[in-house]
């Protein structure tokens, strides 16, 4: 029989996977069948999927695997389905543990799982890695992820306490002229780092752990001089970090430490001719064993659509086009036309 002629398949799950895998209103069957282009019919816990031969052993493949994945207690997320059938689709028959990778419980308030190969990578470099760097644009997941790690190791006690560290740089804008005292002044620059710990974290536990200092939040400048044993360090929006800060921060991880650094190096903002630390790290501890570097791109982008479309769109007008293959980018007004200019 080859794949193009017809198939039968029946499988039966377990009674604790049924609404956990079927989705609301059968939302997941229906993605299944669309996708694969199969049909799929359950009564009670027999599930019946017909179509081309090799997409029903397929489908059959994934549907056995995912049940066994909400089984253990996992939530399966209408972006995790479409993950997992994409992978699947172009990989064959494989791993559920490959293919949707359990996911990161950073506190009984919720749990995490990748969205695309590039986090899943991600994680596995931080699970495996003592310095993981993530590089990529906006929106994919790099701040979020590192910081659901970090609960959980805090969380499973494989760490005393969590760092993170922002540099305060930001369009040209300097502490010294932001109203308030120091940590009025830093704040601002801080803010997203906070935003992902109670996005993460029951509030009055997240409180209480900065209160305690557990978990801090301070500006890249205080790590000077620190050697961090027993932590989860972090460093965020690295891209505006000098080279010697990087150094500094690069030399911090003390024992039984895990440090993660991220940033975007299409979003610089140090002033001109400053070197990116985040940049020139690439080439400096791009080959030192014990560190990872995991790329990000706009199909890896979490948030609204529309940002992918965003980024496509910049790239797009950074190589001189204007998000149409092959249309130039239009002249602002007033701008002197390419070319030689008149002759005198």
């Amino acid at each position: 029989m080859n794949n193009r002629e017809a198939g039968t398949r029946k499988i039966e799950v377990s009674e604790k996977s049924l609404r956990g895998l079927f989705g609301t209103r059968d939302s997941h069957l229906k993605f299944l069948e669309s996708h694969f282009g199969v049909e799929i019919s359950a009564r009670g816990r027999e599930i019946t999927i017909k179509g081309e031969a090799g997409k029903v052993d397929l489908v059959a493949d994934l549907l056995s695997q995912l049940a066994g994945f909400v089984g253990q207690g996992n939530t399966l997320a209408e972006n995790d389905l479409v993950y997992a059938a994409r992978l699947m689709e172009k990989e064959g028959s494989g791993d559920i543990g490959r293919l949707l990778p359990a996911a990161v419980r950073p506190s009984a308030k919720k749990s995490v799982s990748p969205r695309s190969p590039n986090q899943a990578r991600y994680l596995d470099a931080i699970r495996s890695h003592d310095m993981v760097f993530g590089i990529g644009p906006a929106g994919t997941g790099k701040t979020y992820l590192a910081v659901a790690m970090a609960l959980s190791a805090l969380t499973e006690r494989r760490v005393e306490r969590i760092v993170l560290a922002r540099p305060a740089v930001e369009a040209g804008e300097r502490l010294g002229f932001l109203p308030g005292d120091m940590a009025q002044k830093v704040e601002p620059y801080l803010r997203p780092l906070y935003d992902a710990i109670f996005d993460l974290q029951l509030k009055e536990e997240a409180d209480r752990l900065l209160e305690k200092g557990i978990i801090e939040v301070a500006p890249l400048a205080f790590m000077r001089g620190r050697s961090l044993n027993d932590s989860f360090v972090i460093l965020d929006e690295a891209q505006n970090t000098s080279s010697e800060q990087m150094k500094m921060f690069l030399t911090r991880i003390g024992f039984r430490s895990k440090a993660v650094i991220t940033g975007d190096i299409t979003q610089i903002d140090l002033p001109p001719g400053k070197v990116s630390g985040l940049v020139e790290s690439q080439a400096v501890v791009g080959a030192v064993p014990g560190i990872a570097f995991v790329y990000f791109d706009e199909k890896d982008v979490v948030r609204h659509p529309l940002v992918q479309r965003i980024i496509v769109a910049y790239e797009a007008y950074q190589n001189g086009r204007d998000g149409r293959e092959g249309v130039p980018v239009p002249q602002p007004q007033g701008a002197a036309p390419e070319g030689p200019g008149p002759s005198k």
